[in-house]
């Protein structure tokens, strides 16, 4: 739902979080024009489907629910493979890490709340990574 509300630009209700979908997107950023290619996991990837998907990417938002205590236990492990994957000798470039975002979604959802905003907050701080809580 995230990557379509940022392409689309409107937030979409009936969105299917089961399906990997790669999506296409040109954006003016700075003045510049971006081609983008997200590709919007399912999240349910065995340890070597998540390597390999790692390995693609060139940037990461690494996205939890705060209604999903689970969710936001995998970040660290997700955050920890790609800094181990990009650093890796065989890489191009193996010494410049991806940028890395951590995102909180759900965030108004105060009632079914999980994940505290202070627990992203810390996760973030130890981790050295930016950290935003959304709706």
């Amino acid at each position: 739902a995230l990557t379509v509300r940022f392409i689309t630009r409107r937030f979409i209700g009936d969105y299917d979080p089961t399906l990997e979908m790669i999506y296409r997107h040109t954006a003016v950023i700075d003045g510049e024009m971006v081609h983008f290619e997200i590709l919007d996991t399912a999240g349910q990837e065995d340890s070597l489907q998540i390597e390999e998907k790692i390995k693609w990417g060139d940037g990461f938002a690494v996205v939890y629910s705060v209604t999903d205590r689970c969710s936001f236990d995998e970040v660290m492990r997700l955050c920890f493979l790609i800094n181990h994957l990009h650093a890796s000798p065989k890489r191009s470039g193996g010494s410049e890490q991806p940028p890395v975002v951590i995102v909180a979604t759900k965030k108004d959802l105060q009632f079914d709340r999980m994940v505290s905003t202070e627990d992203g907050k810390n996760l973030s701080k130890a981790l050295k990574l930016p950290f935003y809580e959304i709706s």
